[in-house]
């Protein structure tokens, strides 16, 4: 029989051609093999006749034996085994559309494609939402895509890695995501580093919510003395002659010599006026750098004292302090001098740290007026908490009204003022004043100290219950806060 399986494998390689050299996806019926008849030349036909007759005739010659039927049977398989292998054929879907990673389907190339499997029916590529033909295509999140139309959020650059980023649905290269979404340190600018755990880690201010690396609270990075914002690597905050830093947004306002704080000083004192608590004495008062004020509390004594940092005292004793006469360029080359205070009532003198934006100034001020104005109307000492508690109600009262008066003045000089700035008679106002003024009352109200704390909260709610004349009389009376 090999003159037939000679026969079979020319015809095969006939058909093969036929079929791979097809142009996918653009003529579903031009490549599909004919199943009748006429696939097979006539004359092919004529030459199998003419075999199969001169076979039979040999057999009888030589006398062979009759083949039964079921041997017959088993011989016809057996060949039609043989043609099936020997063509190979396996007809191609007749949509012509297909799962294809070859290159070069149906452009012309020389070289024969690797035959695939091409399931039923089309894909559309999410992104054009057009019919995907033969070559590659990308199937991720439970979708078919060109290659090209898969593409970052960010950088709208086609995604050709193998791995990426998602933020929702929403695909991204991982740079282009990591830059996105990766929070950066407000101070040094890079990105915030994960953890051994493999987590992003951050600290954040709780009224600014300033993002920084853990790192920044121990290796020297310095805070505004007033807001406590962190020096960020891109924005130099000003150094006092005491060593204290400063912003720029709170150097613009802060007040850095006594006769600077004076027209403030008039501001507070007709402010307790409006209170009917008008403070009769003349009350020297004074700036100081931060060792004189710590000098001068050491004298002092008697007082509850604020930590970190002493920034007010109301004085009661005789002494000497040096004083700030004049600022000098900018925030530094300070004039100082000696100043004397001599006991002529209950209070020598109230000093205050120098370098402090207004409004913080200010509320320091309310707060240690408030403590002369107890002594100066006799009130028997008592318990710090409600001293310390009702000096800070007083300041937040200041701030409150002070805060009311900036929004005022904003409305009413809106249109002949920048978006920036605008002006009333205390002077120049900014955007940043509202802001850090919340800030200065935020930080009384969540004090957690239990003398400046839970003090100004046990105070607010006996003035506002009661109102703060009825509430001075009963501290007068009981040394206590009406409940």
């Amino acid at each position: 029989m090999g003159w037939l399986s000679k026969i079979f494998k020319g015809s095969s390689h006939g058909i093969s051609e036929r079929n791979y050299h097809g142009n996918y996806g653009e003529d579903p019926n031009g490549y599909a093999p004919s199943t009748s008849g006429d696939m097979w030349p006539e004359q092919g036909s004529e030459d199998i006749d003419r075999a199969i007759a001169l076979s039979l005739s040999e057999e009888n010659q030589r006398g062979a034996p009759v083949i039964d039927r079921a041997l017959q049977l088993e011989e016809d398989e057996q060949l039609a085994r043989a043609m099936q292998e020997s063509l190979n054929l396996e007809p191609p879907p007749q949509n012509g559309h297909g799962h294809g990673h070859g290159h070069g389907h149906g452009h012309g190339h020389g070289y024969q494609p690797i035959p695939v499997h091409f399931p039923v029916g089309y894909r559309i590529c999410a992104g054009c939402n057009t019919e995907i033909g033969q070559g590659r295509f990308l199937n991720c999140l439970n979708a078919f895509w060109h290659p090209e139309c898969f593409r970052c959020r960010a950088c709208h650059l086609p995604i050709s890695d193998a791995e990426f980023s998602m933020s929702g649905n929403v695909p991204y290269h991982k740079s282009c995501y990591k830059e996105q979404y990766h929070p950066k340190c407000d101070v040094c600018k890079n990105f915030i580093p994960t953890n051994p755990s493999g987590l992003i880690e951050y600290r954040a201010h709780p009224f600014w919510v300033q993002k920084y690396c853990p790192s920044h609270e121990h290796d020297g990075t310095p805070r505004c003395c007033s807001c406590e914002r962190m020096e960020s690597r891109d924005t130099g905050y000003v150094t006092l002659d005491d060593g204290r830093k400063l912003c720029l947004e709170c150097l613009d306002s802060a007040i850095m010599d006594t006769s600077q704080c004076q027209p403030l000083y008039y501001d507070i004192q007709e402010f307790y006026e409006s209170l009917n608590m008008k403070v009769e004495q003349q009350i020297p008062l004074l700036l100081v750098e931060r060792q004189a004020l710590n000098d001068a509390r050491e004298v002092e004594k008697h007082g509850q004292y604020h930590t970190p940092e002493t920034r007010g005292l109301c004085l009661s004793e005789e002494q000497t302090i040096t004083t700030i006469l004049k600022r000098g360029s900018r925030a530094t080359g300070l004039v100082t001098g000696p100043y004397r205070l001599r006991r002529r009532c209950e209070v020598t003198a109230i000093l205050m740290l120098y370098g402090l934006p207004r409004l913080l100034t200010g509320s320091i001020l309310a707060h240690e007026m408030m403590h002369a104005w107890l002594r100066l109307r006799g009130y028997r000492p008592f318990n710090q908490q409600i001293e310390e508690g009702i000096c800070q109600v007083l300041a937040h009262m200041w701030l409150t009204a002070e805060l009311k008066s900036i929004s005022g003045s904003n409305v009413a000089s809106t249109s002949s003022s920048s978006s920036h700035t605008s002006r009333n008679p205390k002077g120049a106002i900014s955007q940043f004043d509202k802001k850090i003024g919340t800030f200065f009352m935020n930080q009384i109200e969540s004090d957690t100290s239990p003398v400046y704390g839970d003090g100004f909260r046990a105070g607010q709610r006996a003035v506002q219950k009661y109102g703060l004349e009825a509430t001075l009389d009963h501290i007068r009376v009981t040394g206590r806060f009406p409940i």
